[in-house]
């Protein structure tokens, strides 16, 4: 998890990896973004304060979190949060993670998000990823799993379905902080 240790983009955000002292302050936000810190995707229970993790620093403060899972040259997304919007905070951890998960050999990196969440859709096709599966219906049996997940997410939209995102990383793959 060592191999990148920090960046710093020119919005003068600092991206380092968690640390014992930060475990408090992601439990705590990953209880108030995701109502607990276990997070479902595709049937499997994360537990996301255990995960590999990036924070964003702004001026001094903890500014967005992202947790990952590294398997077989694959890198999952298991949670993305920024805290402050519209100033490159998402875009700045992403690129993190796209770097380190190409310095460990990872040849994709996906994620899994609801049909409600039209911003993360839209995030991340901006940055490159396409949409690789539909499962319809699984939040039925993610609701098993953990009961806190909404009926009802972002718009008032009912929560139905979990759309897989990918990104294919190359050899020859530029990423660009911009």
């Amino acid at each position: 998890m060592d191999r990148v240790e920090a960046w710093m983009t020119t919005s003068e955000i600092l991206i380092r990896t968690k640390e014992r002292s930060d475990s408090h302050w992601i439990s705590e936000l990953l209880k108030a973004k995701w109502a607990s810190v276990r997070i479902v995707t595709r049937g499997r229970i994360h537990d996301a304060t255990k995960l590999a993790a990036f924070l964003a620093i702004v001026n001094g403060s903890r500014a967005g979190l992202i947790t990952y899972r590294v398997e077989r040259r694959e890198c999952q997304i298991v949670s993305l949060n920024s805290l402050v919007e519209n100033m490159g905070v998402g875009k700045a951890l992403l690129t993190m993670l796209e770097r380190d998960a190409s310095s460990r050999g990872c040849k994709r990196i996906w994620l899994v998000t609801t049909n409600d969440n039209t911003d993360a859709l839209r995030f991340y096709q901006k940055r490159g990823f396409r949409i690789a599966a539909l499962y319809p219906g699984t939040i039925r049996d993610s609701r098993r799993l953990k009961p806190e997940i909404p009926m009802k997410g972002l718009d008032d939209i009912p929560i139905l379905d979990e759309i897989e995102l990918e990104k294919t990383l190359g050899i020859h793959q530029t990423i660009s902080p911009q």
